[in-house]
């Protein structure tokens, strides 16, 4: 079996603490770094761009930078600099984010999300790849010119069957969160492969964000999992995602055991090394590992799986 690319999900309380974590990934090997803006924390494409002139090979981007918030074209002047500054290791992952974040935290309606996507990665896409955009309808009135395209990817989030089917029809590939193994097989997979069939396109890759503890306190993990992961149970669409997947009622009573160890690769390296080689095999192109620290020594658990990711970028 072929394994593709493993990276870190990166955070920190700081944009320091973040572009320096970012440095001591790639120091350790780790292919890729992938940042999350969220609410009003530090901007991950400004923080990438400080670590793309610190960096000269690990991958950089985004899952996701969320779309509402942000007009397409400075998301794309924001790629420019990036991409200029980190000349093919820029990827640029998108997503209309969820209603709670959009209307209580920037007090924008979170309306026809998916209408909404389209349309930015339209944009996106036509003044990135092919260096011109000019668009008379729709959300977005626009007219750009670059003086050459980029080479950009630019990545869409995708919870449920519909944003997965709009990925593959037009995204250079979804960026999955909170999604079991089995729904993406079985759900995301598939309806990525029509969106891409409809449209007359080869399948788009398939990059799995997977919550990661190299714990054997299977206990200990799934007590940190609620924790650092509940909140997504409280938002509808992961409620909805989560039924689709066999969770029902997750708004209600949380997470189960069972639930939870869908979610998150726990185990000894030996195990975690097997469950993520189960997401290549289903299809996954690259993962992104978003680490659990579980247990008493929290510093211990997270430097476990720090190692892990390391030594799989290397190997």
């Amino acid at each position: 079996m072929t394994r593709g690319v493993i990276g870190l999900h990166i955070g920190g309380r700081t944009a320091v603490e973040v572009v320096d974590a970012i440095v001591a990934a790639e120091t350790r090997g780790v292919s890729a770094a992938w940042l999350t803006t969220g609410g009003v924390a530090p901007d991950g494409l400004t923080l990438l761009a400080a670590a793309a002139v610190r960096t000269e090979r690990i991958l950089l981007g985004t899952a996701i930078t969320p779309t509402f918030p942000r007009h397409p074209l400075v998301a794309a002047q924001q790629a420019l600099a990036v991409a200029q500054l980190a000349p093919g290791r820029f990827r640029l992952g998108v997503g209309p984010s969820h209603k709670p974040a959009m209307e209580h935290v920037f007090g924008i309606p979170f309306e026809r999300p998916l209408t909404h996507l389209r349309a930015y990665l339209g944009v996106l896409k036509d003044l990135l790849q092919e260096g011109a955009v000019e668009r008379e309808r729709g959300p977005f009135r626009v007219h750009a010119r670059l003086a050459a395209p980029l080479d950009v990817p630019v990545f869409a989030s995708a919870l449920q069957e519909r944003s997965f089917a709009l990925c593959g029809e037009l995204a250079d590939g979804a960026i999955t969160w909170m999604c079991p193994l089995a729904y993406v097989r079985d759900v995301a997979l598939p309806a990525m492969r029509r969106g891409a069939a409809q449209a007359g396109r080869a399948l788009p890759k398939l990059i799995v964000h997977v919550p990661v503890s190299v714990s054997e306190d299977a206990a200990a993990v799934r007590e940190a999992a609620r924790a650092q992961l509940g909140f997504y149970m409280r938002v509808p669409s992961y409620a909805r995602m989560s039924a689709a997947a066999g969770f029902p009622d997750v708004e209600e009573r949380g997470f189960t055991d069972a639930h939870l160890d869908a979610l998150v690769a726990h185990g000894d390296q030996e195990r975690v090394q097997g469950i993520l080689d189960q997401w290549f095999a289903i299809g996954a192109d690259e993962i992104i590992v978003a680490p659990v620290a579980a247990g008493a020594d929290r510093a211990v658990s997270l430097e476990r799986t720090l190692s892990l990711v390391a030594k799989l970028g290397r190997g």
